[in-house]
């Protein structure tokens, strides 16, 4: 049950970076801060990614959708 909060905080998190970095497209001299909320999304990504592939392995995470039974 964990996992799964975890992962959907880790999902928030990247749509709240998503907006940052739209907020950051407005003003011409935040490329650092731009570049950063892209690596900061990019991270988060590969994050949610390893956790669902840990938890499909370990059998914490099952498939739902009812065409796969």
């Amino acid at each position: 049950m964990w996992l799964k909060i975890i992962i959907v905080l880790l999902l928030a998190a990247i749509v709240i970076s998503l907006f940052s970095g739209a907020l950051f497209l407005r003003d011409a001299d935040s490329g650092d801060r731009l570049l950063s909320a892209l690596t900061v999304r990019i991270s988060l990504t590969v994050v949610v990614m390893l956790l669902i592939a840990w938890g499909l392995w370990s059998g914490q995470l099952q498939w739902g959708a009812p065409w796969l039974h």
